[in-house]
């Protein structure tokens, strides 16, 4: 009796997707190991990144629209943050469900410092490539993530 074929499958080098996560994945756990010191998560960072760079008073539903995060997640976020003093979360004066949050100061000094963290470890991996390697790797994933509206920011 005759084996049946089996159908041929590709190699898993073959595809795109793995060779960007295998990348992808580095970059974040050696970002994730140097933040450990700072007692921020990866995905604190990003919360904290985004409320600095608006510089403003803000709302978690606000930071759930900018992060593509549940408002579930953005809420444990704020908790863990509030209770690291690094923001600071108030009542609305008209609606008491409405809260307001804000960094504290010792988060706005702490943002710069890991975001040097951050161009530190992009520095370590893509240091290989030209800046115009760099800059055409950046402009093609920036376009995948345009023509597939992708919204959720990397938390991990």
């Amino acid at each position: 009796m005759a084996k049946a074929r089996r159908p041929r499958a590709s190699d898993l080098t073959s595809h795109i997707g793995f060779w960007m996560r295998r990348v992808s994945n580095q970059v974040s756990h050696s970002f994730a190991r140097k933040l450990e010191s700072s007692g921020v998560t990866v995905a604190e960072w990003v919360v904290l990144r985004e409320m600095h760079r608006t510089q403003e008073t803000t709302s978690p539903g606000a930071i759930a629209e900018i992060t593509g995060l549940s408002r579930g997640a953005i809420s444990k976020l704020m908790s863990r943050l509030i209770d690291k003093n690094l923001v600071h979360r108030q009542e609305g004066r008209a609606d008491r469900r409405y809260q307001e949050i804000r960094l504290t100061e010792k988060a706005r000094n702490l943002v710069p410092k890991l975001a040097r963290l951050a161009d530190e470890n992009d520095d370590l991996f893509f240091s290989p490539l030209s800046q115009a390697e760099r800059q055409q790797l950046k402009e093609t994933l920036m376009k995948l993530v345009e023509i597939h509206q992708l919204k959720t920011m990397p938390i991990e």
